[in-house]
């Protein structure tokens, strides 16, 4: 039949640090997951016809052996749900074997399953593995703000996990792809936490990018557009933080995504606010950054995407960005300046004006500051993805010159 592979829901695998491992007893002796059952959900963004699964042992330092997996709808509509509909569930396979072993550093996609759920629904992957494996090296996705389920034994097929242990991160699951319409494609976003979701309700995906699919599937020649976040708290773009830097991850978290068509970039917020707050220091990570939006910008071009710059986000009066000299704020707006003017991005998203307050440019505005006077609240969140234009995706593949793309105003 016609079509191509879309992923339509993603997150970034990271190494998961010692507070994101599994609870006891599912970490015990060195060992992590052994004889567990793992029940995730996610959130669809384009529905298909088929699908087809990615697990993730990216940061592992031993083979992850996965001995089951069944995927099947929740018994409600709301993500982190613990209970299925059994009548939906369906066995997983691995070049039609039930299990897989995926090697140190690999990743593994699974066979495709005649599965089709709708835009926007709520999915649940069971997974069991009996073996386990070693406490440093579980690939996770920690900041998942979705409720996943734990519980000892082989449940994969049960309708309810009665006793479970609930965990809000995610593990070894890191991708869900649908064989869609030629038209269909994918919006992938690297970013940090404000990507990733810090201050959204956990189980009620109002994420920006859960938001902006929302939004964006009101107009009908939109319904075949998925966004991929990939964004990963405290990430930074220069430098490995909580998971490998932005320049780092690149390649496999967007070059090497199914169906990408476009690329956002929002990041830079924690290199500027982990860089000493001296004149020089913030002076050296501007220009950093500059050069390495420039590179992103270029190895994506070169793989056929157009490239969004977003504009960085206040954080003055945040402790510890904020600084008294305000050598950091000079250094935000030195590189909104450069994301805004410089033309090397295919269209600016102006996040910084969205969510800025008017009166104090440098600070959030108090009803989309979640507390912190940097990471937003639910209608923050709202605001950022009212502030995408959705002309930016009425683009084909970049063929040649790039067309650039800004906002009125900017």
């Amino acid at each position: 039949m016609s079509g191509h592979w879309v992923g339509t829901w993603a997150c970034s695998p990271q190494p998961a640090e010692p507070d994101d491992l599994p609870p006891a007893p599912f970490t015990r002796e060195g060992l992590a997951l052994a004889d567990s059952t793992l029940r995730q959900t996610v959130r669809t963004s384009i529905g298909g016809r088929r699908m087809r699964l990615r697990f993730s042992n990216a940061f592992g330092r031993t083979a992850l052996p996965i001995a089951r997996v069944a995927l099947a709808l929740p018994a409600g509509a709301r993500a982190g749900a613990r209970a299925i509909r059994p009548s939906t569930s369906r066995p997983v396979t691995f070049h039609g074997r039930p299990s897989v072993v995926i090697p140190p550093g690999a990743q593994v996609v699974s066979d495709a399953l005649d599965f089709e759920p709708g835009p926007r629904s709520v999915l649940t992957v069971t997974t069991y593995l009996a073996e386990g494996l070693a406490r440093d090296s579980v690939t996770a996705h920690p900041g998942s703000r979705t409720t996943s389920h734990l519980l000892a034994g082989d449940h994969v097929q049960a309708g309810d996990l009665p006793g479970a242990t609930p965990v809000e991160h995610w593990y070894l699951l890191s991708g869900v792809e649908v064989w869609a319409p030629p038209t269909a494609a994918a919006v992938a976003v690297v970013g940090d936490s404000l990507t990733d979701g810090r201050g959204s309700t956990t189980d009620m995906n109002d994420r920006w990018p859960d938001l902006l699919i929302d939004r964006l599937h009101a107009h009908p020649d939109m319904a075949g557009l998925a966004v991929l976040n990939q964004g990963i708290g405290g990430n930074r773009v220069l430098a490995d933080g909580l998971g490998p830097g932005v320049s780092a991850r690149l390649d496999r978290d967007v070059l090497a995504q199914s169906g990408v068509r476009w690329l956002i970039v929002f990041a830079g917020v924690n290199d500027i606010g982990t860089a000493a707050a001296t004149e020089a220091a913030q002076r050296e990570v501007a220009a950093d950054l500059i050069a390495a939006y420039d590179q992103i910008v270029v190895r994506a071009q070169a793989g056929g995407l157009r490239v969004y710059g977003a504009t960085l986000t206040p954080f003055g009066g945040n402790m510890p960005y904020d600084d008294p000299g305000g050598r950091r704020e000079s250094a935000r707006q030195a590189v909104n300046r450069w994301i805004r003017t410089s033309r090397r991005f295919d269209g600016v998203i102006d996040f910084d004006r969205a969510v800025r307050d008017p009166a104090d440019p440098r600070r959030l505005l108090a009803a989309f500051d979640v507390g912190d006077h940097l990471h937003l609240g639910p209608a923050g969140y709202a605001a950022l993805a009212d502030a995408v234009p959705a002309d930016l995706f009425r683009h084909d593949r970049l063929a040649g010159t790039p067309q650039h793309a800004g906002i009125p105003g900017i």
